[in-house]
């Protein structure tokens, strides 16, 4: 896989929820997660039985202006607005950190302004935080990954992938 991503979430407030998202975040393979404005009472993620926390990275930010990305990162907002990019027609970039709202809420109007891209999940109504960040994962693994082609058929077989050539190193010469 190219690249890198993070996930996190503004103002989340159920241990729960963030346990699920921090377990499919390791389990995706992000490079770290992070949480913005978080409940006062979230002391600790609840339901990681990956126990990611020893993994990858987890960041609380108190504020937006405390948010320290890496260099080159690309926001990318999730949330149901008019505006928003379907999913499945979203270009996911290579530096990536996304960010969900609340359970009972959304992204703030400054989260909105900070993100680089607002993208949706395309939905009748919001879903739960950590089943969507599963989902945006999800489908960044299928879109950047390097999976074979699905069977044109229900009852076709996937394309085989061709082996991965490196080709060989350039040689240069003085006159180059």
């Amino acid at each position: 896989m190219r690249g890198f991503f993070a996930i996190g979430a503004e103002g989340i407030s159920k241990p729960m929820n963030l346990g699920n998202l921090m377990r499919s975040a390791h389990a995706f393979g992000a490079s770290f997660v992070f949480t913005i404005d978080a409940h006062k009472k979230l002391d600790a993620p609840g339901s990681d039985t990956s126990n990611s926390p020893i993994h990858i990275p987890y960041y609380h930010w108190q504020t937006i202006a405390d948010m320290a990305l890496p260099q080159n990162c690309k926001l990318v907002g999730v949330e149901l607005l008019d505006e928003a990019v379907d999913l499945p027609s979203f270009r996911h970039p290579l530096q990536a950190a996304y960010v969900l709202g609340p359970e009972r809420g959304s992204l703030s109007s400054q989260m909105v302004q900070k993100c680089d891209h607002i993208i949706k999940i395309p939905t009748s109504f919001c879903i739960n935080v950590a089943t969507a960040g599963a989902i945006i994962m999800y489908d960044r693994i299928k879109t950047i990954g390097r999976f074979s082609q699905p069977p044109v058929s229900a009852s076709g077989k996937p394309v085989e992938l061709k082996p991965h050539l490196h080709g060989t190193p350039p040689i240069r010469t003085a006159s180059d």
